[in-house]
Protein backbone atom coordinates (compact mmCIF):
# COMPACT_ATOMS: atom_id res chain seq x y z
CA UNK A 1 0.00 0.00 0.00
CA UNK A 2 3.04 2.27 0.30
CA UNK A 3 3.00 2.68 -3.48
CA UNK A 4 -0.56 3.99 -3.34
CA UNK A 5 0.35 6.45 -0.59
CA UNK A 6 3.14 7.85 -2.75
CA UNK A 7 0.71 8.14 -5.66
CA UNK A 8 -1.93 10.15 -3.86
CA UNK A 9 0.77 12.52 -2.57
CA UNK A 10 1.86 13.28 -6.14
CA UNK A 11 0.51 16.70 -7.17
CA UNK A 12 -2.55 16.48 -9.42
CA UNK A 13 -3.14 12.73 -9.14
CA UNK A 14 -6.03 12.85 -6.69
CA UNK A 15 -7.68 15.73 -8.54
CA UNK A 16 -7.56 13.98 -11.93
CA UNK A 17 -8.77 10.67 -10.49
CA UNK A 18 -11.67 12.33 -8.67
CA UNK A 19 -12.63 14.50 -11.66
CA UNK A 20 -12.55 11.66 -14.19
CA UNK A 21 -14.51 9.34 -11.90
CA UNK A 22 -17.18 12.02 -11.50
CA UNK A 23 -17.27 12.60 -15.26
CA UNK A 24 -17.61 8.83 -15.85
CA UNK A 25 -20.26 8.37 -13.15
CA UNK A 26 -23.11 8.70 -15.69
CA UNK A 27 -21.77 5.56 -17.41
CA UNK A 28 -23.31 3.55 -14.60
CA UNK A 29 -26.65 5.35 -14.88
CA UNK A 30 -27.44 6.19 -18.50
CA UNK A 31 -28.34 2.76 -19.88
CA UNK A 32 -30.65 1.93 -17.01
CA UNK A 33 -32.51 5.23 -17.01
CA UNK A 34 -32.91 5.19 -20.81
CA UNK A 35 -34.33 1.69 -20.55
CA UNK A 36 -36.83 2.77 -17.88
CA UNK A 37 -37.72 6.02 -19.66
CA UNK A 38 -38.34 4.61 -23.14
CA UNK A 39 -40.18 1.57 -21.77
CA UNK A 40 -42.41 3.88 -19.73
CA UNK A 41 -43.32 5.87 -22.83
CA UNK A 42 -43.65 3.04 -25.36
CA UNK A 43 -44.68 0.21 -23.04
CA UNK A 44 -42.14 -2.03 -24.76
CA UNK A 45 -38.83 -3.35 -23.46
CA UNK A 46 -37.99 -4.29 -27.04
CA UNK A 47 -38.28 -0.66 -28.09
CA UNK A 48 -36.19 0.44 -25.10
CA UNK A 49 -33.57 -2.18 -25.96
CA UNK A 50 -33.41 -0.87 -29.52
CA UNK A 51 -32.65 2.63 -28.26
CA UNK A 52 -29.94 1.23 -25.97
CA UNK A 53 -28.45 -0.70 -28.89
CA UNK A 54 -28.32 2.52 -30.94
CA UNK A 55 -26.53 4.30 -28.08
CA UNK A 56 -24.02 1.45 -27.75
CA UNK A 57 -23.34 1.40 -31.49
CA UNK A 58 -22.77 5.15 -31.47
CA UNK A 59 -20.39 4.92 -28.53
CA UNK A 60 -18.46 2.03 -30.08
CA UNK A 61 -18.06 3.86 -33.40
CA UNK A 62 -17.02 7.12 -31.77
CA UNK A 63 -14.45 5.81 -29.27
CA UNK A 64 -11.33 5.69 -31.48
CA UNK A 65 -12.42 8.74 -33.52
CA UNK A 66 -13.04 11.23 -30.70
CA UNK A 67 -9.96 9.94 -28.89
CA UNK A 68 -7.78 10.59 -31.93
CA UNK A 69 -9.33 14.02 -32.46
CA UNK A 70 -7.99 15.09 -29.07
CA UNK A 71 -4.51 15.06 -30.61
CA UNK A 72 -5.63 17.41 -33.37
CA UNK A 73 -7.94 19.82 -31.57
CA UNK A 74 -6.95 19.38 -27.94
CA UNK A 75 -8.56 17.51 -25.07
CA UNK A 76 -10.50 20.48 -23.72
CA UNK A 77 -12.21 21.32 -27.01
CA UNK A 78 -13.18 17.76 -27.88
CA UNK A 79 -14.45 16.91 -24.39
CA UNK A 80 -16.35 20.20 -24.04
CA UNK A 81 -18.08 19.83 -27.42
CA UNK A 82 -19.01 16.18 -26.96
CA UNK A 83 -20.30 16.88 -23.45
CA UNK A 84 -22.62 19.63 -24.67
CA UNK A 85 -24.01 17.57 -27.57
CA UNK A 86 -24.46 14.45 -25.43
CA UNK A 87 -26.22 16.48 -22.71
CA UNK A 88 -28.49 18.08 -25.32
CA UNK A 89 -29.47 14.66 -26.74
CA UNK A 90 -30.29 13.28 -23.28
CA UNK A 91 -32.26 16.43 -22.39
CA UNK A 92 -34.30 16.15 -25.60
CA UNK A 93 -34.99 12.50 -24.81
CA UNK A 94 -36.16 13.47 -21.32
CA UNK A 95 -38.73 16.07 -22.40
CA UNK A 96 -39.70 15.17 -25.97
CA UNK A 97 -42.64 12.80 -26.40
CA UNK A 98 -41.91 11.47 -29.88
CA UNK A 99 -42.08 8.38 -32.11
CA UNK A 100 -39.62 5.57 -31.43
CA UNK A 101 -37.32 6.46 -34.32
CA UNK A 102 -36.64 9.85 -32.71
CA UNK A 103 -35.46 8.16 -29.51
CA UNK A 104 -33.29 5.83 -31.57
CA UNK A 105 -31.63 8.82 -33.26
CA UNK A 106 -31.19 10.65 -29.96
CA UNK A 107 -29.73 7.51 -28.36
CA UNK A 108 -27.28 7.14 -31.24
CA UNK A 109 -26.23 10.80 -30.94
CA UNK A 110 -25.80 10.47 -27.16
CA UNK A 111 -23.58 7.40 -27.66
CA UNK A 112 -21.66 8.98 -30.53
CA UNK A 113 -20.82 12.04 -28.41
CA UNK A 114 -20.02 10.30 -25.13
CA UNK A 115 -17.01 12.31 -23.87
CA UNK A 116 -13.73 10.33 -24.23
CA UNK A 117 -12.85 10.75 -20.56
CA UNK A 118 -11.20 7.35 -20.12
CA UNK A 119 -8.83 7.88 -23.06
CA UNK A 120 -8.04 11.41 -21.89
CA UNK A 121 -7.35 10.45 -18.28
CA UNK A 122 -5.17 7.48 -19.18
CA UNK A 123 -3.25 9.65 -21.61
CA UNK A 124 -2.59 12.20 -18.87
CA UNK A 125 -1.43 9.63 -16.29
CA UNK A 126 2.05 9.07 -17.81
CA UNK A 127 2.70 12.81 -17.47
CA UNK A 128 1.79 12.87 -13.77
CA UNK A 129 3.91 10.03 -12.40
CA UNK A 130 7.08 8.09 -13.15
CA UNK A 131 7.04 5.02 -15.38
CA UNK A 132 7.48 2.80 -12.30
CA UNK A 133 4.39 4.31 -10.68
CA UNK A 134 2.16 3.95 -13.74
CA UNK A 135 1.18 0.33 -13.10
CA UNK A 136 0.05 1.21 -9.57
CA UNK A 137 -1.86 4.23 -10.89
CA UNK A 138 -3.70 2.13 -13.47
CA UNK A 139 -4.54 -0.35 -10.72
CA UNK A 140 -5.86 2.44 -8.50
CA UNK A 141 -7.95 3.76 -11.39
CA UNK A 142 -9.37 0.30 -12.18
CA UNK A 143 -10.18 -0.28 -8.50
CA UNK A 144 -11.87 3.04 -7.83
CA UNK A 145 -14.04 2.80 -10.95
CA UNK A 146 -15.91 -0.01 -9.19
CA UNK A 147 -17.42 2.68 -6.96
CA UNK A 148 -19.37 3.79 -10.03
CA UNK A 149 -20.90 0.33 -10.52
CA UNK A 150 -21.72 -0.01 -6.83
CA UNK A 151 -23.43 3.35 -6.31
CA UNK A 152 -24.64 4.63 -9.69
CA UNK A 153 -27.26 1.93 -10.53
CA UNK A 154 -28.80 2.22 -7.06
CA UNK A 155 -28.89 6.03 -7.23
CA UNK A 156 -30.51 6.18 -10.66
CA UNK A 157 -33.02 3.42 -9.85
CA UNK A 158 -34.18 5.24 -6.71
CA UNK A 159 -34.39 8.55 -8.57
CA UNK A 160 -36.30 7.12 -11.54
CA UNK A 161 -38.75 5.10 -9.48
CA UNK A 162 -39.39 7.68 -6.77
CA UNK A 163 -39.31 10.92 -8.77
CA UNK A 164 -39.65 9.91 -12.41
CA UNK A 165 -37.49 8.93 -15.37
CA UNK A 166 -37.40 12.51 -16.69
CA UNK A 167 -35.83 13.60 -13.42
CA UNK A 168 -33.48 10.62 -13.66
CA UNK A 169 -32.28 11.66 -17.10
CA UNK A 170 -31.75 15.23 -15.93
CA UNK A 171 -29.73 13.96 -12.97
CA UNK A 172 -27.48 12.21 -15.49
CA UNK A 173 -27.16 15.43 -17.47
CA UNK A 174 -26.25 17.47 -14.39
CA UNK A 175 -23.57 15.01 -13.27
CA UNK A 176 -22.26 14.70 -16.83
CA UNK A 177 -21.85 18.46 -17.26
CA UNK A 178 -20.50 18.97 -13.74
CA UNK A 179 -18.01 16.10 -13.89
CA UNK A 180 -16.75 16.88 -17.38
CA UNK A 181 -16.43 20.59 -16.51
CA UNK A 182 -14.36 19.70 -13.46
CA UNK A 183 -12.14 17.46 -15.57
CA UNK A 184 -11.74 19.94 -18.43
CA UNK A 185 -10.90 22.81 -16.07
CA UNK A 186 -8.31 20.82 -14.13
CA UNK A 187 -4.84 22.35 -14.56
CA UNK A 188 -3.33 18.98 -15.51
CA UNK A 189 -5.58 18.77 -18.59
CA UNK A 190 -4.37 22.17 -19.75
CA UNK A 191 -0.72 21.25 -19.26
CA UNK A 192 -0.83 18.04 -21.30
CA UNK A 193 -0.92 18.35 -25.07
CA UNK A 194 -1.29 15.25 -27.20
CA UNK A 195 0.86 15.55 -30.35
CA UNK A 196 -1.07 14.81 -33.56
CA UNK A 197 -0.47 11.20 -34.57
CA UNK A 198 1.57 10.69 -37.72
CA UNK A 199 0.22 7.19 -38.25
CA UNK A 200 -2.85 6.27 -40.29
CA UNK A 201 -6.10 5.87 -38.40
CA UNK A 202 -6.34 2.36 -36.98
CA UNK A 203 -2.64 1.63 -37.53
CA UNK A 204 -2.18 1.50 -33.77
CA UNK A 205 -3.88 -1.91 -33.82
CA UNK A 206 -0.82 -3.28 -35.60
CA UNK A 207 0.88 -3.21 -32.21
CA UNK A 208 0.32 -6.75 -30.86
CA UNK A 209 -0.18 -5.70 -27.20
CA UNK A 210 -2.85 -3.15 -28.20
CA UNK A 211 -4.67 -5.71 -30.34
CA UNK A 212 -4.41 -8.25 -27.51
CA UNK A 213 -5.76 -5.71 -25.01
CA UNK A 214 -8.74 -5.06 -27.32
CA UNK A 215 -9.45 -8.78 -27.90
CA UNK A 216 -9.02 -9.75 -24.25
CA UNK A 217 -11.13 -6.75 -23.21
CA UNK A 218 -13.85 -7.85 -25.65
CA UNK A 219 -13.98 -11.33 -24.10
CA UNK A 220 -13.39 -10.22 -20.50
CA UNK A 221 -16.05 -7.50 -20.42
CA UNK A 222 -18.36 -9.82 -22.34
CA UNK A 223 -18.09 -12.27 -19.45
CA UNK A 224 -19.15 -9.54 -16.99
CA UNK A 225 -22.19 -8.70 -19.11
CA UNK A 226 -23.11 -12.40 -19.14
CA UNK A 227 -22.76 -12.48 -15.34
CA UNK A 228 -25.10 -9.49 -14.98
CA UNK A 229 -27.73 -11.12 -17.20
CA UNK A 230 -27.38 -14.38 -15.26
CA UNK A 231 -27.68 -12.75 -11.85
CA UNK A 232 -30.79 -10.84 -12.91
CA UNK A 233 -32.30 -14.07 -14.29
CA UNK A 234 -31.43 -15.94 -11.08
CA UNK A 235 -32.99 -13.45 -8.65
CA UNK A 236 -35.62 -11.82 -10.82
CA UNK A 237 -38.31 -12.09 -8.15
CA UNK A 238 -36.14 -12.03 -5.04
CA UNK A 239 -36.19 -8.36 -4.06
CA UNK A 240 -32.75 -6.79 -3.69
CA UNK A 241 -30.77 -10.01 -4.09
CA UNK A 242 -29.61 -9.30 -7.64
CA UNK A 243 -28.38 -5.81 -6.76
CA UNK A 244 -26.60 -7.06 -3.65
CA UNK A 245 -24.85 -9.88 -5.52
CA UNK A 246 -23.63 -7.55 -8.28
CA UNK A 247 -22.44 -5.07 -5.64
CA UNK A 248 -20.47 -7.86 -3.94
CA UNK A 249 -18.94 -8.70 -7.34
CA UNK A 250 -17.76 -5.08 -7.67
CA UNK A 251 -16.54 -4.93 -4.07
CA UNK A 252 -14.38 -7.99 -4.75
CA UNK A 253 -12.81 -6.14 -7.68
CA UNK A 254 -12.28 -3.03 -5.55
CA UNK A 255 -10.50 -5.02 -2.83
CA UNK A 256 -8.51 -7.05 -5.34
CA UNK A 257 -7.28 -3.92 -7.05
CA UNK A 258 -6.04 -2.38 -3.82
CA UNK A 259 -4.51 -5.61 -2.56
CA UNK A 260 -2.84 -6.99 -5.69
CA UNK A 261 -3.10 -4.46 -8.52
CA UNK A 262 0.21 -2.80 -7.70
CA UNK A 263 2.22 -6.02 -8.08
CA UNK A 264 4.85 -6.10 -10.88
CA UNK A 265 3.44 -6.91 -14.31
CA UNK A 266 5.42 -9.48 -16.23
CA UNK A 267 4.30 -11.27 -19.43
CA UNK A 268 2.25 -13.79 -17.41
CA UNK A 269 0.50 -11.18 -15.23
CA UNK A 270 -2.64 -11.08 -17.37
CA UNK A 271 -2.97 -14.87 -17.49
CA UNK A 272 -2.59 -15.26 -13.72
CA UNK A 273 -5.22 -12.62 -12.98
CA UNK A 274 -7.66 -13.99 -15.55
CA UNK A 275 -7.27 -17.43 -13.99
CA UNK A 276 -8.64 -16.12 -10.68
CA UNK A 277 -11.70 -14.69 -12.43
CA UNK A 278 -12.34 -17.80 -14.56
CA UNK A 279 -12.22 -20.13 -11.54
CA UNK A 280 -14.62 -17.92 -9.57
CA UNK A 281 -17.10 -17.76 -12.46
CA UNK A 282 -16.94 -21.52 -12.99
CA UNK A 283 -17.69 -22.16 -9.32
CA UNK A 284 -20.62 -19.72 -9.39
CA UNK A 285 -22.51 -21.92 -11.86
CA UNK A 286 -22.47 -24.97 -9.55
CA UNK A 287 -25.12 -23.82 -7.07
CA UNK A 288 -27.64 -21.03 -7.68
CA UNK A 289 -27.91 -19.92 -4.08
CA UNK A 290 -27.55 -16.27 -3.12
CA UNK A 291 -24.80 -16.96 -0.57
CA UNK A 292 -22.84 -19.30 -2.83
CA UNK A 293 -23.05 -16.96 -5.82
CA UNK A 294 -22.05 -13.98 -3.65
CA UNK A 295 -18.97 -15.77 -2.30
CA UNK A 296 -17.83 -17.13 -5.66
CA UNK A 297 -18.40 -13.84 -7.51
CA UNK A 298 -16.56 -11.99 -4.76
CA UNK A 299 -13.63 -14.37 -5.32
CA UNK A 300 -13.86 -13.85 -9.09
CA UNK A 301 -14.00 -10.10 -8.60
CA UNK A 302 -10.62 -10.10 -6.86
CA UNK A 303 -8.94 -10.61 -10.22
CA UNK A 304 -10.95 -8.08 -12.22
CA UNK A 305 -9.36 -4.72 -11.39
CA UNK A 306 -5.81 -6.18 -11.48
CA UNK A 307 -6.50 -7.69 -14.93
CA UNK A 308 -7.96 -4.43 -16.25
CA UNK A 309 -4.89 -2.62 -14.93
CA UNK A 310 -2.66 -4.94 -16.96
CA UNK A 311 -4.68 -4.15 -20.07
CA UNK A 312 -4.22 -0.41 -19.56
CA UNK A 313 -0.53 -0.75 -18.76
CA UNK A 314 0.39 -2.87 -21.79
CA UNK A 315 -1.55 -0.50 -24.03
CA UNK A 316 0.33 2.56 -22.82
CA UNK A 317 3.71 0.83 -22.86
CA UNK A 318 3.33 -0.33 -26.46
CA UNK A 319 2.56 2.89 -28.32
CA UNK A 320 3.92 6.38 -28.73
CA UNK A 321 2.42 9.08 -26.55
CA UNK A 322 0.66 10.61 -29.57
CA UNK A 323 -1.15 7.30 -30.14
CA UNK A 324 -2.22 6.53 -26.57
CA UNK A 325 -5.61 8.20 -26.77
CA UNK A 326 -6.56 6.40 -29.98
CA UNK A 327 -5.26 3.10 -28.57
CA UNK A 328 -7.51 3.45 -25.53
CA UNK A 329 -10.36 4.38 -27.84
CA UNK A 330 -9.98 1.05 -29.66
CA UNK A 331 -9.72 -0.99 -26.47
CA UNK A 332 -12.82 0.79 -25.17
CA UNK A 333 -14.68 -0.07 -28.36
CA UNK A 334 -13.69 -3.71 -27.94
CA UNK A 335 -15.09 -3.70 -24.42
CA UNK A 336 -18.37 -2.09 -25.52
CA UNK A 337 -18.89 -4.67 -28.26
CA UNK A 338 -17.99 -7.41 -25.79
CA UNK A 339 -20.61 -6.18 -23.34
CA UNK A 340 -23.30 -6.28 -26.04
CA UNK A 341 -22.27 -9.75 -27.24
CA UNK A 342 -21.99 -11.14 -23.69
CA UNK A 343 -25.47 -9.96 -22.77
CA UNK A 344 -26.97 -11.32 -25.99
CA UNK A 345 -25.28 -14.73 -25.74
CA UNK A 346 -26.19 -15.17 -22.07
CA UNK A 347 -29.78 -14.10 -22.67
CA UNK A 348 -30.15 -16.47 -25.62
CA UNK A 349 -28.73 -19.42 -23.67
CA UNK A 350 -30.89 -18.66 -20.64
CA UNK A 351 -33.99 -18.62 -22.86
CA UNK A 352 -33.30 -21.85 -24.74
CA UNK A 353 -32.22 -23.83 -21.66
CA UNK A 354 -34.88 -22.42 -19.39
CA UNK A 355 -32.45 -21.67 -16.57
CA UNK A 356 -29.85 -19.06 -15.55
CA UNK A 357 -27.06 -21.62 -15.11
CA UNK A 358 -26.35 -21.41 -18.85
CA UNK A 359 -25.61 -17.70 -18.45
CA UNK A 360 -22.88 -18.46 -15.92
CA UNK A 361 -21.47 -21.08 -18.30
CA UNK A 362 -21.33 -18.44 -21.03
CA UNK A 363 -19.55 -16.02 -18.67
CA UNK A 364 -17.04 -18.72 -17.74
CA UNK A 365 -16.45 -19.64 -21.39
CA UNK A 366 -15.82 -16.02 -22.42
CA UNK A 367 -13.39 -15.47 -19.55
CA UNK A 368 -11.68 -18.79 -20.31
CA UNK A 369 -11.26 -17.72 -23.94
CA UNK A 370 -9.64 -14.49 -22.74
CA UNK A 371 -7.30 -16.60 -20.62
CA UNK A 372 -6.42 -18.80 -23.61
CA UNK A 373 -5.59 -15.72 -25.69
CA UNK A 374 -3.37 -14.37 -22.90
CA UNK A 375 -1.52 -17.70 -22.61
CA UNK A 376 -1.13 -18.43 -26.35
CA UNK A 377 0.19 -14.94 -27.10
CA UNK A 378 2.18 -14.44 -23.91
CA UNK A 379 5.33 -13.72 -25.95
CA UNK A 380 3.61 -10.57 -27.27
CA UNK A 381 3.01 -9.28 -23.76
CA UNK A 382 5.59 -6.66 -22.70
CA UNK A 383 7.56 -7.19 -19.50
CA UNK A 384 6.82 -4.10 -17.41
CA UNK A 385 8.77 -5.19 -14.36
CA UNK A 386 11.89 -3.35 -15.53
CA UNK A 387 10.95 -0.54 -17.91
CA UNK A 388 7.61 0.41 -16.40
CA UNK A 389 4.52 1.34 -18.40
CA UNK A 390 5.61 4.68 -19.89
CA UNK A 391 4.66 5.22 -23.56
CA UNK A 392 7.29 5.09 -26.27
CA UNK A 393 8.92 8.44 -27.10
CA UNK A 394 7.52 10.38 -30.06
CA UNK A 395 10.94 11.59 -31.14
CA UNK A 396 13.43 9.48 -33.08
CA UNK A 397 17.19 9.42 -32.73
CA UNK A 398 18.91 11.53 -35.39
CA UNK A 399 22.21 10.05 -36.51
CA UNK A 400 24.87 12.54 -37.49
CA UNK A 401 28.08 11.99 -39.41
CA UNK A 402 31.16 13.82 -38.18
CA UNK A 403 34.27 14.27 -40.32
Amino acid sequence: MAGYRDLVRTPGVLRIIAAQLTARFPNGMTSLVILLHVEGITGSYGAAGTVLAAASIGQALAGPVTSRLMGRFGMRRVIALTTLVCAAALTAMAFWIAPLYVYIVLGFIAGLTTPPIVAAARTIYPKLVTSRQLTALYSLDASLQEIIWIIAPVLITVTATQFGTTQGLMLVVVILIGGCSWFVLSPEVGRVRIPPSKRAFGKVLSRPPVLLAAIIGFLFIGSFAAVEASVVATFNHEGLDAGIVLAVFSIGSLIGGFAFGHLPMGPWAMARRLTVVAIGLALASLWLNVWWISVTLFAAGIGIAPALAVGSAITTASVKFSDTAEAFGWTGTGQLIGAAVGSAVAGFLIDITGGPAAGYWAATALCALALVVAVVFVRSMPDLRVRGAAPLPDTDVIRTVTP
